[in-house]
């Protein structure tokens, strides 16, 4: 005779997870990446940004791999937001020298107020792993899923905490950020932008009120639109920018910006990086931030 089971009846048995395939809070930064890598999934990239908030200069995207001999290397990466500036730098030399590879795009500040922020942070991460000298198994992100990585990717809430390909790739686009806004301080000394490294700071939002926006400020942040058009008064810190047509359409904008698939000015070393890793890194502009206008 047969038996009916009600809803709630039946339990649910979880598969068992194979414990060498389990990441331990005591492997510290490294432990995804064993992990991973004693599945089968090596090298291993992360991918992070900074310049985000920032309402002057570019969007910087940089991804870093690391294969399984390179992970007992580095020991000073971190977050790069919670390193003093001499430790990143210092930092960032450890990266150049145990990464299996790396690239960064820089997104100038133009691009931004033509395409929205959202669409080029996820064109660049796109751009950014496409211009490795490698191809990784498998990829971890910052923050949110990025489609049409072509590889096998994990999303982690604050990934520059938790992995260390992912705090590398914090440090590159850090470190590489820094030195074009000092660069830009030099042509724009009123602004201060060695110091504030182009965010909302009162200091900033005092300065853009006297001058105005330069070239290098993001018109589609409302703090630098409303002193473009005219409005002189106290500059609220806002670190987000308006919702534009395109900004808004945030999300998987396929095509919007990923030209170039390959990436691929990977080796085209700027002096800005004064050096490349044996050919496995390179910084990838889509525009020049310098006189000249773009580069070709």
């Amino acid at each position: 005779m047969g038996q009916d089971v009600g809803q709630g009846d039946g339990m649910v048995v979880l598969p068992a997870r194979h414990p060498g395939y389990t990441p331990r809070s005591v492997a510290g930064l490294t432990g995804y990446e064993r992990v991973l890598a004693r599945a089968g999934l090596s090298p291993v990239a992360g991918i992070d940004e900074a310049g985000r908030g920032a309402c002057a200069g570019p969007l910087v995207v940089a991804a870093v791999a690391f294969g399984p001999r390179g992970l007992t290397g580095p020991h000073g990466i971190a977050d790069s937001k919670t390193l003093t500036a001499k430790a990143r730098e210092k930092a960032y030399d450890e990266v150049m020298a145990t990464a299996l590879a790396w690239h960064a795009v820089v997104i100038p500040s133009t691009e931004i107020d033509e395409l929205g922020l959202h669409v080029c942070n996820i064109a660049g991460m796109r751009r950014a792993l496409a211009g490795l000298a490698c191809q990784p198994a498998y990829v971890l992100t910052d923050g949110f899923a990025v489609r049409g990585l072509g590889v096998p990717a994990l999303a982690m809430w604050k990934g520059d905490e938790v992995a260390a390909c992912v705090a590398a790739a914090s440090v590159v686009a850090k470190v590489t950020r820094d030195r074009i806004m000092r660069d830009l301080h030099l042509r724009y000394p009123e602004y201060g932008f060695a110091r504030h490294k182009g965010y909302s700071t009162p200091a900033h939002m005092k300065a853009l009120g006297a001058h105005g926006p330069c070239p290098e400020h993001r018109h589609s942040f409302v703090n630098v639109s409303s002193v473009a058009c005219g409005d002189k008064g106290p500059q609220a810190t806002c670190d987000d920018p308006r919702p534009d047509a395109v900004g808004a359409l945030a999300g998987d904008m396929d095509g919007a910006v990923v030209g170039d698939v390959g990436g691929a000015l990977a080796g085209d070393m700027d002096g800005a990086l004064g050096g490349g890793v044996g050919g496995g890194g390179g910084l990838d502009r889509e525009a020049a931030w310098s006189d000249a206008g773009q580069e070709n």
